[in-house]
């Protein structure tokens, strides 16, 4: 009997130990929900540069070195005086330190200001919704979004979503790893839950399968 509890015992160890594991790699775990409005709107990571996106750059006391330009697909951009100047990756300020020492070798002390007019972002920056949807889409992550922003981007479910069972998948920066989480589209969108609503993060992938029947 004493060696039946001790293997017992060893069992059940082992099992929670196996479950705990489970949750540290963040298989099917849950989010805490988010208020439909936010009490208090906080800035976001500060932004980087994305193909596609449209900038305005201004050169003080420059005006024929100022200009309106689009990020090209392959991540530059070019300007007056500048050709080919990786810009994707980039925060604003940081290509206009870029730009200010390029432009240091034609003019003295340039003052560069760079301002995201359009933005698209990069896809770390954006929030994807893939699957069951009405219009599957990337969109551009901004500050304080939640999964009910993003879902009314995309027109909402489909007619045969299984919202309950969709997925979020996020990429957690500390252990470099992928992390699911189980989020309840259909309480959230047709019964109105706001525990089903949630706070996004850029970078999230929400997946909705379709129901088998």
């Amino acid at each position: 009997m004493r060696t039946s509890g001790l293997l017992k015992g060893c069992v059940t160890a082992g099992a929670t130990a196996l479950a705990l594991n489970g949750c540290a790699t963040g298989g099917g775990g849950q989010l805490p929900p988010a208020a439909f409005v936010a009490t208090q709107e906080q800035p976001g990571e500060e932004y980087v540069i994305g193909p596609l996106d449209q900038l305005n750059i201004f050169v003080w006391r420059n005006p024929e070195l100022s200009a309106k330009v689009q990020v090209r697909p392959d991540g530059r951009i070019t300007t007056p005086l500048i050709s080919d100047m990786p810009a994707v990756g980039k925060t604003p300020a940081m290509l206009a330190d870029d730009m200010k020492i390029a432009l240091g070798e034609y003019i003295k002390d340039p003052i560069v200001s760079v301002i995201v007019e359009n933005f698209s972002g990069t896809f770390s920056q954006q929030v994807r919704i893939v699957g069951a949807t009405a219009k599957p889409a990337s969109i551009p992550y901004r500050a304080n979004m939640t999964l009910l922003d993003a879902m009314i981007a995309v027109g909402g479910l489909s007619e045969y979503a299984a919202g309950n069972r969709a997925k979020l998948i996020r990429y957690d920066r500390g252990t470099g790893k992928q992390v699911e989480y189980n989020i309840k589209l259909s309480n959230l969108l047709k019964n109105g839950d706001s525990h089903a609503n949630v706070r996004l993060e850029p970078g999230d992938v929400i997946i909705i399968p379709e129901s088998m029947f």
